[in-house]
């Protein structure tokens, strides 16, 4: 992603200046206003080509994960209601960070406090590492002067979703190593076990039936082409990949996978639960809504679902209620809807989002629970189906060969 430096003045009119990863001038000067920044003079910074580094970007081989995120920001957190400064909290906690990115994106935020930009604007040059929403709340938590609030916030919202995405991962661990081992087993089966008994039937010279005769070909098309059926599937994914890199194919993709029965809607829900934790969240530190929202659209880790995220800030940046606009994406249940509208009559939407994402996270957990014994029943058959197959076609020859031989 390009490095951008920019010139502007913040809502006191002071002139503010630093660099910033973006994906592009015009997204950038998108966030500066979203933190209050007016831009004068936005620019590309030109930096030496890093092979090894953009290598390691492309296979993703430096990647914060979840749980180092989920530490540091509670030990930022205790750090700062302890009184401890930032720099000398920071400084501290990179002795024990062992992954690279990790302990590259604290020196560089060190470098910035040290440079007098404060630690939001550190944060932001890292959108590897630190989300909008993170950026966003840190920056609220240096204006109100609760830094160690934010951080608290924010771990306990990284620790719930990290539960969730977690829940979801396990249920899904069983009918993925299934599907998997069945692949094996019958890629083993066409390029190893079905060519012998190919030659044992041309050997009687049998009439097989339609059963044995499609294991047959299958089997044949297999061996003959396996290597271009491997570089086939090589190929698929590598365009698969290229596509939902793309804004339009990631937008169709996250919206398909929404679509698919029965995880579909378990995600959906997954997804509206951080949606709405992420607005509690923000709302209740004191993020003006429109700004909120504008946020949690990038954040919330869905293109489908960010879309319909944006078109409600549009609705209520043209005044209309977000009960309103929310009915309007039509993501929300009736029972979710009534939530929407009493919270905002009696203006206490933080605390009603708050009680949206915990219904919707206990749903979730209920869904993920029971999601085994939704798809054992589909796995059954499905294996149910392909042992029929087998059966059919290799041990039906086989018993004419028996009686045949019996006579």
């Amino acid at each position: 992603m390009p490095v951008y430096s920019y010139k502007g003045r913040n809502k006191s009119g002071e002139l503010t200046e630093g660099e910033m990863d973006s994906s592009s001038s015009g997204a950038l000067a998108g966030v500066l206003l979203e933190k209050g920044i007016t831009p004068l003079h936005i620019s590309e910074v030109k930096k030496k080509v890093d092979i090894v580094e953009q290598i390691n970007q492309k296979l993703d081989l430096y990647k914060v994960s979840i749980e180092e995120l989920l530490m540091f920001t509670r030990q930022m957190g205790a750090l700062a209601k302890a009184g401890i400064p930032i720099t000398r909290a920071i400084s501290g906690i990179i002795e024990s960070i062992q992954n690279p990115l990790m302990v590259k994106s604290l020196r560089d935020t060190l470098e910035q406090l040290e440079s007098g930009r404060s630690l939001s604007i550190a944060f932001a040059r890292h959108p590897r590492v630190f989300s909008n929403l993170y950026i966003s709340m840190i920056q609220v938590g240096e204006n109100t002067g609760r830094l160690d609030e934010a951080f608290s916030m924010m771990a306990n919202y990284i620790d719930r979703n990290r539960k969730m995405s977690n829940n979801i991962s396990a249920a899904l661990r069983y009918p993925t190593t299934v599907i998997i081992a069945i692949t094996i087993a019958m890629a083993i089966v066409n390029l190893f076990v079905i060519p012998k008994f190919a030659s044992f039937f041309e050997a009687n010279n049998l009439e097989l039936p339609w059963q044995t005769v499609f294991l047959l070909n299958t089997s044949n098309f297999f061996v003959a082409n396996w290597h271009f059926v491997l570089v086939g599937l090589v190929l698929i994914y590598i365009l698969f990949k290229r596509y939902i890199a793309t804004v339009e194919g990631r937008y169709k993709w996250h919206h398909f996978i929404l679509k698919i029965p029965v995880i579909g809607d378990i995600l959906l829900r997954a997804y509206l639960a951080r949606f709405a934790r992420s607005f509690a969240m923000a709302y209740g530190a004191g993020v003006p809504i429109v700004q909120g929202m504008g946020v949690i659209s990038r954040s919330v880790g869905n293109d489908y679902i960010a879309k319909h995220v944006a078109d409600m800030r549009e609705g209520i940046e043209r005044g209309e209620a977000l009960t309103i606009t929310a009915y309007r994406t039509g993501m929300f249940t009736p029972v979710v809807m009534q939530m929407f509208s009493v919270g905002e009559e009696a203006g206490n939407l933080d605390e009603m989002m708050s009680f949206i994402a915990d219904f919707y996270e206990e749903e979730v957990d209920y869904d993920v629970k029971t999601l085994s014994d939704k798809l054992e029943p589909l796995i059954y058959v499905f294996v149910g189906m392909m042992v029929l197959v087998l059966a059919l076609g290799i041990f039906v020859p086989m018993w004419d060969i028996a009686q045949l031989a019996g006579r």
